[in-house]
């Protein structure tokens, strides 16, 4: 029976579709995480201690692991576990990205000088130094234009993510983004990424790379405007309604991307802007689509997401991996104000709508929660499916008007 180590990050509430893919897959799994002893018991021993914020020392606690089990694929559930999963591979010969490449996809500084190097559509950009005085960023809002965005970056999520439509506006944006990151764990010395905000429908790329060739498997709308000053993504729906000349462009965007990056192996995840026919590169992820949005998607026989994941790492022949057919969707619950989660009411109201399938929340009650920008997860997810795009993105639309998100404000 192969062998996987699945890297969790103890953050993660993605675990649980990861090891279901695994199950049917038949395939032995072995739990990395920064807490082990926290998954003990979910995983009868089979877990072990991985520092994922280090790539060198995260790798070599595998690599010592190998040495007593061997295993034959390395996984990453999320971002912060990539470089580490691409280093291990590296040392023990398994199928991996390269290091550089997965260290300049988590770096969104990195990605922007690469994708600038390859001449690839992207926004005009610029790094902020962490001394960079007020004159300072209007000099640079000046030389990328406006509207521009500012973003830490290595955060996801849209995490400190915001907009500024001139000079005033961009100095108060990039002290909030400072706060935000520092109070996210992001060093203080690291600059910011500064650019131009593309205007234009945004779509989020899934695909798979296989020796370099990427493989696109999805295309999600999404259809309520990103436009700022925060951007929290709400609705996800697939197939897209691009015309089919628009999402010629971001395929071949994307797949440009991937290459100026390096990325070789396994999923991305990506997000496009198409603007008047031209598709601008906003990020590259050497990963799947966050949260639990990938169970909007089935291929072949029913394959989920992440079996494909598992089955590129190990090498697995699964034959047809064309998504199924009809439209799939996801609302993702946003926050509405910052303080402390009482209730998610209205499930079985959402759940009643046509064409909802299914409402997950993610959140806690009783725990600390914050909107974007300052946040990064969400409450709930709902999911939904039909004949077409449409139906689907109403049937979503419906069941949110469902919900009533309670939070009290945080005592003090």
């Amino acid at each position: 029976m192969a062998r996987l180590l699945l890297l969790v990050p103890s953050s993660t509430y993605r675990a649980d579709d990861f090891l279901d893919a695994a199950t049917a897959l038949g395939v032995e799994v072995v739990v990395g995480t920064e807490q082990a002893h926290a998954l003990a018991g979910l995983m009868g021993g089979r877990s072990l201690e991985v520092p994922l914020d280090d790539a060198t020392a995260g790798a070599e606690a595998i690599v010592a692991h190998d040495a007593i089990v061997p295993i034959d694929a390395v996984v990453a559930v999320d971002d912060q576990a990539t470089a580490v999963a691409a280093e291990a591979s590296l040392r023990l010969g398994l199928r991996h990205n390269p290091p550089g490449a997965v260290a300049a996809a988590r770096d969104k500084l990195a990605m922007r000088a690469r994708l600038h190097e390859a001449e690839i559509s992207q926004p005009p950009f610029g790094a902020l130094a962490a001394e960079a005085g007020p004159d300072d960023v209007a000099r640079l809002g000046a030389l990328v234009g406006y509207p521009c965005v500012v973003k830490p970056a290595t955060l996801s999520g849209s995490q400190g993510v915001l907009r500024a439509d001139d000079a005033g506006a961009l100095v108060a944006a990039v002290a909030r983004s400072r706060r935000i990151a520092s109070a996210a764990g992001v060093d203080p010395s690291a600059p910011l990424l500064v650019e131009r905000f593309v205007p234009g429908p945004e779509v989020a790329v899934e695909g798979m790379l296989h020796d370099g060739e990427l493989r696109v498997l999805a295309v999600f709308d999404k259809p309520d405007p990103l436009d700022g000053p925060a951007f929290e993504e709400t609705i996800y729906v697939t197939p897209s309604r691009l015309g089919a000349g628009d999402l010629a462009a971001a395929h071949s965007a994307v797949g440009a991307a991937t290459r100026a990056l390096g990325l070789r192996q396994g999923p991305i995840h990506a997000e496009v802007r198409v603007h008047q026919g031209r598709a601008s590169v906003i990020e590259v992820a050497a990963r799947t689509i966050g949260g639990l949005c990938a169970r909007t998607l089935a291929f072949g026989a029913g394959r989920s997401l992440e079996e494909l994941v598992i089955a590129e790492a190990l090498g697995i022949e699964l034959g047809d991996l064309d998504r199924r057919a009809g439209a799939a969707g996801v609302l993702m619950v946003p926050i509405p104000r910052a303080g402390i989660l009482r209730g998610v009411d209205g499930r079985d109201r959402a759940l009643a709508v046509p064409g909802i399938t299914d409402f997950e929340v993610t959140i806690a009650l009783g725990r600390a929660v914050a909107p974007v920008p300052e946040g990064n997860r969400y409450l709930a997810f709902v999911f939904a499916s039909g004949d077409r795009p449409e139906d689907v993105e109403q049937a979503l639309r419906r069941a949110w008007a469902c919900i009533d998100v309670r939070v009290d404000p945080t005592e003090t």
